[in-house]
């Protein structure tokens, strides 16, 4: 093997070692986009911080789906219904993030919430729609921004479609 070459199964030991040497200094290390697989550290921050928010919506959430469930009647419908808008907002807040950071891509998950979105607003628009039409018009908006979605994440993530 000729010298300075990179061992066939991956660095080797004392390129490891260096490596987890200049981590504990600070000193800055190469991202893992390169291989194409981000890690914990290349996580987008929060807004907000280290606050933890998203993870503490979450728990209040669950808290209410199962206070709900235990409490049960009308008050425990509105609970329990309150709980999952809750977590999903929470987990759609985090996907957002991470998506137009380049992190990682959530094409799908925000055309969904998009189309979910888009039928429940002519629904209640137009009162008495036809299901093929709402569902057309849902379709229709998922294909759409599922594009758009997948042309923001390569341009973040410099050419790569998902991760």
């Amino acid at each position: 093997m000729a010298e300075g070459a990179p061992a066939p199964g991956g660095p080797s030991r004392s390129e490891r070692d260096e490596a987890r040497r200049r981590r504990a200094e600070g000193a800055p290390t190469r991202r893992s986009y390169a291989r194409g697989r981000p890690s914990l550290e290349d996580r987008p921050p929060a807004p907000w911080g280290s606050f933890p928010l998203s993870e503490l919506t979450v728990l209040l959430s669950i808290v209410l789906v199962i206070g709900g469930l235990i409490v049960g009647g009308d008050q425990g419908v509105v609970m329990f219904a309150a709980g999952l808008a809750l977590g999903s907002l929470a987990g759609l807040e985090v996907s957002i993030r991470e998506h137009f950071a380049g992190y990682r891509s959530h094409s799908s998950l925000l055309a969904g919430a998009l189309a979910v979105l888009a039928i429940t607003a002519i629904a209640l628009a137009a009162g008495k729609v036809l299901l093929p039409l709402l569902l057309a018009a849902g379709l229709g908006v998922f294909g759409i921004s599922f594009w758009v979605f997948r042309e923001a994440f390569k341009r973040r993530s410099g050419g790569v479609s998902f991760r």
